[in-house]
């Protein structure tokens, strides 16, 4: 199409040069002695400038190794200063980066390696075990293992290259490349829940990675004199991209590591480096204040706890203003589209339990459910704040609507440039959306997002097992917590077993193992035989209080 004006050098600048990758650069030159990472646990620090210079030789190394354009590393990793060199250094020669939940069990890990089949998996010290098991059960071999992060000190396996010893001798410079960077190119790959134990797998490009961080940079405002602590994992979208990896470093702020979430250390290092921004879900804020009303910290210092992963409630979001900061905010999005509506100070505690109102760049909308087919676009339901329908999101600028090797799956997720979420929920006159439940019996666990059917399938594989139904009851820390009704095929058939069959199950991580079970003789199903969960979820309270459901 003509245009008024010669655009191609427009075209060529925005295409080829607007990248995070260059964003950081710009920060590693104009900020190279201000602090970028600090590592409590280690007590050790980076300059900007100290990053990019460990970055480049991690780049090289993997060059050297062999990789290059779309290669797949895979990262295990606990948040740590390895990750955040993961995160930058295969971008640097065009790979992608795979961050895979390191609280995988060693089967669903290998499920994860055989469909994305990285050349490289850089890892944590404390998955060790699970990546030795991982390689007898993956059918594809990755041809380098590196492990990072040692703090334990544990023994390097057989055939493994430490960190240390893979970067040892590379140069600090930019590694020498034979492509140009384009914005639509894939430099980063989540795994999200599905409704099997494979996870769907969302590919990021570029600018998805700049337009994430331009979100949260105005949302909160984040600048460079900012110092953030993500609770949460950085293999998460809201780990990475909500005051993460992504946002901090790209506007030259300082990014605090926490490997394992503990609330006094948290509260403690929000004194000691002057944190202005935390992130986490409801449960990490609720052991935030009981940990400060024991033993108050001077928080002064915050701008704002952003909180993810659930709604909050008014009576909790009170607590949280009265005990930690006045400033609370809220997000609710997913994996595959960031947040995409947000409650500020604001609109809290008024608005708390709603989803709030549409991120700037975004629209979220409220539409009808049908049987059997979409609704469009346009279909909404009423803004009344009672009439139910499913939440769709439009956000191109964050996502890229699609999932690796899965056109199933973006079939029914993607459609006229709306992600149908499967959140069923309300909006009222001010377009503030209400999220009520999920079409597909979803549980969330301290932020993670769970499927029944998964759980279930790996109980059914206990020979003492006929039927089994998975539901969630309320959990004061975590949100929720997964409970099984499982009908027997032998009496004898106890929920100690049930429990003991899946600590040991290799399908099930540590968070998706049900921490109640009720031993029943039959099942709720329709008359198409499709379990009925909500009618389990409506009794899983009662069965608790009544001693039914046990641990």
């Amino acid at each position: 199409m003509a245009r008024t004006y010669d655009d191609s050098r427009f075209i060529d600048a925005f295409e080829h040069e607007y990248t995070w990758l260059n964003g950081f650069r710009r920060n590693a030159r104009r900020f190279s002695q201000r602090t970028a990472l600090i590592d409590p646990e280690q007590n050790l620090t980076w300059t900007y400038g100290e990053l990019e210079a460990e970055s480049n030789r991690f780049a090289n190394a993997l060059l050297d190794f062999g990789l290059g354009k779309d290669d797949l590393v895979m990262a295990a990793l606990r948040n740590s200063p390895a990750f955040v060199l993961s995160y930058l250094a295969p971008r640097k020669i065009g790979c992608i980066l795979l961050a895979a939940n390191f609280n995988l069990a060693a089967g669903e890990m290998a499920l994860v390696i055989d469909q994305n089949k990285p050349k490289a998996i850089i890892y944590s010290a404390n998955v060790c075990q699970v990546i030795l098991d991982v390689l007898s059960l993956c059918k594809h071999k990755p041809k380098l293992f590196i492990l990072a992060d040692n703090i334990e000190g544990i023994a390097l396996p057989l055939g493994h290259a430490s960190y240390e010893d893979f970067v040892r001798g590379k140069p600090s410079s930019e590694p020498k490349v034979s492509f140009r960077p384009h914005i639509y190119d894939e430099v980063l790959r989540l795994c999200t829940s599905g409704t099997t134990a494979m996870p769907k797998f969302v590919p990021l490009n570029d600018i998805n990675e700049v337009l994430s961080a331009h979100d949260v940079i105005m949302q909160y405002p984040m600048s460079f004199s900012d110092v953030t602590l993500n609770m949460t994992p950085w293999f998460h979208r809201g780990g990475c991209h909500s005051g993460g990896l992504c946002p901090s470093l790209y506007c030259g702020a300082a990014l605090v590591v926490m490997r394992r979430f503990q609330p006094a250390n948290v509260l403690d290092w929000v004194e000691k480096y002057g944190i202005t921004f935390l992130m986490g879900a409801p449960a990490n804020l609720e052991m935030l204040c009981r940990v400060q009303e024991r033993n108050p910290r001077n928080l002064s210092l915050l701008k704002g706890i952003i909180a993810m992963g659930a709604p909050l409630s008014k009576t909790g979001c009170r607590r949280f203003m009265d005990v930690l900061t006045k400033n609370i905010f809220n997000g609710y999005g997913t994996t595959e589209t960031f947040w995409n509506s947000f409650l500020r100070p604001c609109d809290l505690p008024q608005a708390a339990g709603s989803a709030g109102g549409s991120c700037i760049d975004d629209e979220v909308r409220v539409v009808k459910i049908y049987d059997g087919r979409k609704a469009e676009p346009d279909d909404t339901v009423l803004h009344d704040n009672s009439s139910e329908g499913e939440i769709i999101i439009f956000c191109p600028e964050k996502t890229t609507y699609s999932y690796y090797n899965n056109p199933e799956m973006e079939r029914e997720k993607f459609y006229k440039g709306w992600m149908y979420t499967g959140d069923v929920g309300t909006w009222d006159e001010n377009f503030h959306v209400r999220v009520k439940g999920r079409k597909d019996n979803m549980i969330i666990v301290s932020g993670e997002n769970i499927y029944p059917s998964q759980i279930e399938e790996a109980i059914m594989q206990n020979p003492k097992v006929k039927d089994c139904a998975v539901t969630a009851v309320s959990d004061r820390l975590r949100g929720q917590a997964v409970c099984a009704y499982v009908v027997p095929k032998d009496p004898s058939l106890s929920t100690d077993e049930l429990g003991l069959f899946c600590l040991e199950s290799p399908m099930l991580s540590k968070y998706k193992r049900p921490r109640y079970f009720a031993i029943v003789d039959s099942l709720p199903y329709t008359a198409t035989g499709k379990k009925i969960h909500h009618a389990l979820m409506e009794r899983a309270e009662s069965d608790l209080k009544l001693g039914i459901l046990r641990k």
